[in-house]
């Protein structure tokens, strides 16, 4: 009896243990910040590509939606104001045949990204951020390495806004 009776109090203490370091513990940044908002303005461009920040801007508020993590509002309400500037873009060589013809390229997307508060214009963080996507000549397209750059880059903001606080 007695070493049944050690092995239960071992294992209700154990339980104790495990049940009263059960207190409330997340990951999600909101519960650590002030900023439950965000605004989103539309990606500026300094490049020939002039279609891309429409897409990346989209694509942006979409992930922020989805996310869920902080609200995306208009300007005027906002906790944060993200800002981007497409400020260069390269298309070039990325693997060849043993002939020494192009089988991919790469694109690179560099981008000057800064999130503000709004109110006292004051930066939260400001980051050049650049994303690379490739194609295969024979299959795939030039948008396609933008798409995958795009989707590369928003998820590096999504992280960089509402993981690092």
């Amino acid at each position: 009896m007695n070493a049944r009776h050690t092995l239960t109090t071992a294992l209700l203490m154990v339980m104790a243990l495990t049940l009263s370091s059960c207190g409330v513990y997340t990951f999600n940044p909101a519960g650590k910040s002030s900023i439950k908002s965000i605004a989103i303005e539309r990606f500026e461009n300094t490049t020939v590509e002039l279609q891309l920040t429409d897409q990346l801007t989209d694509d942006v508020i979409d992930a922020f939606i989805s996310d869920g993590t902080l609200k995306v509002v208009p300007e005027g309400v906002a906790d944060a104001l993200l800002q981007g500037t497409l400020i260069n873009y390269r298309r070039a060589p990325y693997r060849f045949t043993s002939g020494d013809v192009v089988e991919s390229y790469a694109v690179t997307m560099e981008f000057q990204i800064t999130l503000t508060n709004p109110r006292d214009k004051s930066e939260i963080w400001t980051e050049r951020m650049s994303q690379l996507g490739t194609y295969e000549v024979a299959t795939e397209t030039e948008e396609d390495a933008q798409r995958d750059a795009i989707t590369l880059l928003v998820e590096a903001i999504i992280n960089r806004t509402t993981k690092s606080w």
